[in-house]
């Protein structure tokens, strides 16, 4: 079977213009091409140019910028996939894959674009995306209080499509409108329902995943294990992840949600003190974050001072969160556009904070705050529902004896090696500084706040193992053992791979 076979709805230019950008990019390609095995696929012809985007195709670049969040990886040395591919039907993802794996070509998965580091969507070898994007319906049955959605949609269009149908569901799930369903879930996505429903994998009843045969699996299936696995371990590891369907919870009709911002002129550090005894304390509908960066003084001209914000949501009325929030009186007195409203390039890390600051030491990190400018933490609360699911549960491990998770993030805008380096540095400098306040043996961190300084691996060699237990052990504490063997069981010749997947365990 010859190319022109699997082009036959396209014209002679846009033939000979896929053929030289294919072969030029896939120089060392098999006589079992690609190409060949999509041309003897289920995939109709002339569905083909709908899907496969060469990097010679007019709408190449819209297709892969549209997903890029972050500017470090949106540059013209930025290494660029060789195929994007655009699936319409789940159907189609078997066979991709399945073609994928004959031909060896090196998938990475793609659902928001959201990965800090870009491993959804860059590589050091020659590689393709399969991005997500059109697989994106959402089946909603309020009856029944569950959804099936797909892996490209985004939280926002479910929250969306939650809200046309009722006004007493959520889905526990992020802030940000633009994530995709597929990487937020897969990696245990949270947001201010976080104590009172427990992360968004605690809330997802069964799923659908094309496995490295090319199969799709539903959780039946799939088994316990392989489901227990893309429920926080994430699911770029073991497949691709089609859809979850997840348990919408209720909520009441009105909630109630304030900010109180406090400089340390004004006793912040008091105030993040009592927070961090108190936070994870409160009743499991009321989660208060604190949002800390330096800023200019209103006091003192020319001088920098940090201000804590206090953001909270409250699942009631303001009459009952008054009587809540008379435990800290100090606070008391107080979207379905899927593009992403920045493209800053940026740096985050994450921690796990154990056991409270003391009021001194609080005092020095804010001076060290101040000190970088550009670093911003964000400290979000535990306990609640947190602390009443075993770490086993899930993949997702971090549950009892979390006070809060602190996010580090800087954002810049000019990009290149330079910038890059200096913004990056400095806070890489600063996590260094948090580690006696943070959790240790291992120091843990956060999946989906993806964190490539704490440890990679190439996928090959006698180390990978070796070199991907570093990472594993603090993206998953004792959970990695158990996601090993799974991976291994599921995918024993890790097809599905990136700088920070599982790896599989060689004899």
């Amino acid at each position: 079977m010859k190319i022109s076979s699997l082009l036959s709805g396209f014209s002679i230019l846009q033939l000979l213009l896929f053929s030289f950008c294919y072969f030029n990019s896939f120089h060392t390609a098999t006589s079992y091409s690609f190409s060949d095995c999509l041309a003897n696929s289920k995939i109709p012809k002339n569905q083909l140019k709908n899907i496969i985007h060469t990097q010679c195709s007019t709408n190449y670049p819209t297709v892969l910028h549209d997903y890029i969040r972050n500017g470090r990886f949106n540059t013209s040395t930025t290494h660029k996939p060789a195929l994007i591919i655009t699936p319409f039907q789940e159907s189609e993802v078997q066979e991709i894959v399945s073609c994928a794996k004959k031909v060896n070509l090196h998938l990475k998965i793609r659902s928001g674009g959201h990965d800090y580091e870009g491993l959804s969507y860059t590589s050091k070898t020659t590689f393709a995306i399969l991005d997500m994007f059109n697989l994106r319906s959402i089946d909603l049955n309020i009856k029944e209080e569950t959804a099936w959605v797909q892996a490209g949609a985004t939280l926002g269009e479910l929250y969306h499509k939650i809200w046309e149908n009722s006004k007493v569901h959520a889905f526990p799930a992020g802030v940000c409108l633009t994530l995709g369903v597929g990487g937020h879930i897969s990696g245990g996505g949270y947001g201010t329902m976080l104590r009172k429903y427990g992360t968004s994998v605690d809330n997802v009843v069964d799923a659908k995943i094309v496995d490295a045969n090319g199969r799709i699996l539903d959780r039946e299936c799939m088994g316990e294990d392989l489901f227990w696995a893309i429920r926080g371990g994430g699911g770029g590891s073991f497949g691709v992840v089609l859809s979850y369907k997840i348990n919408l919870v209720r909520v009441p009709k009105n909630v109630t949600v304030f900010k109180v911002r406090r400089t340390l002129e004004q006793n912040a550090t008091d105030l993040v003190y009592r927070w961090q005894n108190i936070a994870d304390k409160f009743e499991k509908e009321l989660f208060v974050r604190v949002f800390l960066q330096a800023v200019n003084s209103t006091t003192t001209p020319g001088k920098m001072t940090v201000r804590a914000s206090f953001i909270a949501m409250y699942l009631g009325d303001s009459d009952k969160l008054v009587s809540i929030m008379e435990k800290f009186p100090e606070l008391a007195q107080a979207v379905l556009d899927r593009k992403s409203r920045s493209s800053l390039a940026f740096k985050m890390k994450s921690d796990y904070v154990k056991t409270p600051i003391s009021k001194g030491d609080l005092g020095r990190v804010f001076k060290k705050l101040i000190e970088s400018k550009i670093v911003w933490m964000m400290w979000n609360p535990y306990g609640g529902r947190m602390s009443e699911i075993p770490e086993t549960e899930t993949a997702f491990p971090h549950r009892a004896g979390n006070i809060y998770k602190i996010q580090y993030l800087t954002y810049w805008n000019e990009t290149g090696p330079a910038s890059d380096k200096a913004s990056i540095d400095i806070v890489r400098k600063f996590h260094d500084f948090m580690t006696p306040f943070v959790s240790k043996n291992p120091r843990q961190a956060f999946l989906n706040y993806r964190d490539i300084d704490i440890g990679s691996t190439d996928n090959v060699g006698p180390n990978a193992y070796r070199e991907a237990r570093v990472y594993g052990e603090k993206y998953f504490n004792g959970n990695f053992d158990r996601l090993v063997q799974v991976k291994t069981k599921v995918d024993p010749t890790n097809f599905f791979s990136n700088e920070q997947s599982i790896p599989v365990l060689k004899n």
